[in-house]
């Protein structure tokens, strides 16, 4: 039977750097391999199958040997190419996996097996000769020769499997195991597929041979395309500016506590539009109500002050006016070492006291707690004060009249009315209010809770920091710092507001009368209030460690660290 076969096409290298696998020039394992072994199996199944032929015959002491035509006979029938499909039977069916191109069937085809090598085969079982004693009825049958399965011819395995398709072989699917499907795995062809067309043997000639070879060579030696060459055509698309020029990241903005500088700005212009909207409709609303026949009945019944007791002294004593001087330039420089302290991470420099290395603290704190110490010994003096010269009374309500006065001296201010103001004879009742408060409720409260978060506080003493933890302490301070705060922005305004030169003479220059008016167009107490504005505005700039440092010093150690 004649054999065919072309060159098997060249895959990846088996080893990294290798040549393409399978070599150049190998031709595809003959597809009768694997219709070889199967047919080697059958046949070892017919050998065990064959028994002993065994006759009735007659004994005999002579054994006649058998015909020469029923050996030739019985030869030929063993040599018969045995049928295709047990030829297939022989083989182990492959297991399919994945298709080889997308979309396609599973690999390898339906049907396709894997040849048993006929090495593998086992012998055929040679059966032994049984002599019977008897003479023999028949002479040509009277002994019985073993009968050994022929092995199969070659003929039989290409007849098979002509009609299969060989399987290309690929990688293995173990590693180091062997190339997979096994070698001689053959697909069956459909029952109506054409018989293979036998093509004859072309011979190549020499010089061809060496042609195809010398194209090769020339293929593997040709140099790599140089891709640093520009293209021999101009381009017609182009790079835009952001391919080659990446903007750089904006910083980010600067903040100022928690908001940046325009978000600062927007919340001034929001919210201050905001109040304003609401106090021109709080205007509205307050000169309306203050238009009806109650509201001219609570103004004459409380005009918004009330008579004081008798022997309330009248006029401003001049230690009066220092000590409001004082008084203003300690709380500025208070509320500004507390905020600094709130939003100070890395102190520059630190203070030790004598004696107590470690009650160590940031100059910023010593600062602080040494202008609470002289802002608490000048509220000692102002309220001895107060009371050796009867100067209480115009701060400390003496009658309930000072509530529904205080309501109507607040609905005046609304409705921008403003009440008559003499202080120096009488405060209004809001106004008594808001100095009572300030005096005796916000300035104890600023020093119990200032005293406790200091480093004055006694530190063996547990039981009394239970009862007044510094949690309490701090989460009162702050809000006391803050209604300071806003006391003075309004004070100040209504101040200016309400005749400037005349209540700054009161309180500045110690100038007044009974009459309302007088002293309306005198200037001394203003420039005097100029004076000491500059005098906190220098203090509040020098309020730095190179200014501070030296005076610390006089008390305890500064260091950096």
């Amino acid at each position: 039977m004649a054999t065919f076969g072309t060159t098997i096409r060249r895959g990846l290298p088996r080893t990294p750097g290798g040549d393409p696998y399978p070599p150049d020039g190998d031709a595809p394992v003959q597809v009768a391999a694997a219709a070889a072994a199967g047919a080697a199996s059958v046949a070892s199944d017919r050998a065990r199958s064959v028994q002993p032929r065994q006759k009735d015959v007659a004994p005999s002491h002579e054994t006649a040997a058998v015909p020469a035509a029923q050996v030739a006979e019985r030869a030929q029938r063993d040599e018969a190419p045995a049928p295709a499909p047990a030829a297939a039977a022989a083989g182990v069916t492959l297991r399919r996996g994945l298709p080889r191109t997308p979309g396609g069937e599973p690999w390898p085809p339906a049907g396709a097996v894997a040849a048993v090598a006929a090495s593998a085969a086992p012998a055929p079982e040679v059966q032994p000769r049984q002599t019977v004693d008897a003479a023999p009825a028949d002479p040509q049958n009277a002994a019985v020769e073993p009968e050994v399965a022929p092995a199969p011819s070659a003929a039989a395995p290409a007849a098979a499997a002509a009609g299969g398709v060989a399987l290309r072989r690929g990688l293995p699917r173990t590693p180091g195991g062997e190339p997979w499907p096994p070698a001689g795995t053959a697909a069956p062809a459909p029952a109506d597929a054409p018989a293979p067309e036998v093509q004859p043997r072309q011979t190549v000639d020499a010089a061809t041979t060496d042609a195809t070879s010398a194209a090769v060579e020339q293929r593997q030696a040709a140099p790599a395309y140089d891709v640093s060459t520009p293209l021999p055509f101009t381009p017609t698309v182009w790079e835009g500016a952001s391919a080659q020029h990446r903007p750089a990241p904006k910083p980010e903005p600067a903040r100022i506590g928690p908001f940046t500088k325009a978000q600062w700005a927007g919340i001034v212009v929001v919210g201050g539009g905001g109040l304003v909207y609401v106090g021109l409709m709080a205007v509205f609303a307050v000169r309306w109500l203050l238009s009806t026949q109650w509201g001219t009945d609570f103004l004459a019944d409380y005009p918004g002050e009330y008579h004081l007791p008798e022997g309330a002294p009248v006029g401003f004593p001049a230690w009066l006016g220092w000590q409001h001087f004082f008084n203003v330039f300690l709380m500025v420089l208070i509320i500004r070492s507390g905020l600094t302290i709130r939003t100070e991470k890395r102190p520059t420099a630190f203070w030790t006291p004598r004696g107590n290395p470690k009650g160590k603290v940031s100059l910023t704190i010593w600062f602080h707690q040494s202008l609470d110490l002289l802002w608490i010994v000048n509220g000692l003096i102002f309220i001895v004060l107060l009371f050796v010269t009867g100067q209480w009374m115009r701060i400390v309500p003496t009658s309930w009249e000072v509530f529904p006065n205080a309501f109507s001296a607040a609905l005046q201010y609304v409705s921008l009315d403003w009440p008559t103001e003499n202080g120096w004879v009488n405060y209004n009742s809001l106004q008594q209010l808001a100095y009572f408060t300030t005096v005796f409720l916000a300035a104890p409260l600023a020093i119990a809770t200032g005293f406790r978060m200091s480093g004055l506080w006694p530190k063996n003493a547990k039981g009394l920091s239970k009862a007044y933890p510094i949690e309490w302490a701090r989460a009162v301070h702050f809000p006391v710092m803050l209604y300071f705060v806003a006391f003075i922005i309004v004070h100040v305004a209504l101040v200016l507001a309400t005749g400037a030169l005349r209540n700054l003479n009161h309180m500045y220059a110690a100038q007044g009368s009974t009459d309302p008016n007088a002293y309306a167009d005198n200037w001394l107490g203003f420039w005097i209030f100029i004076a000491s504005i500059v005098v906190i505005a220098a203090a509040w700039t020098a309020a730095r460690p190179l200014v501070l440092a030296p005076i610390a010093k006089m008390f305890g150690t500064v260091s950096g660290r």
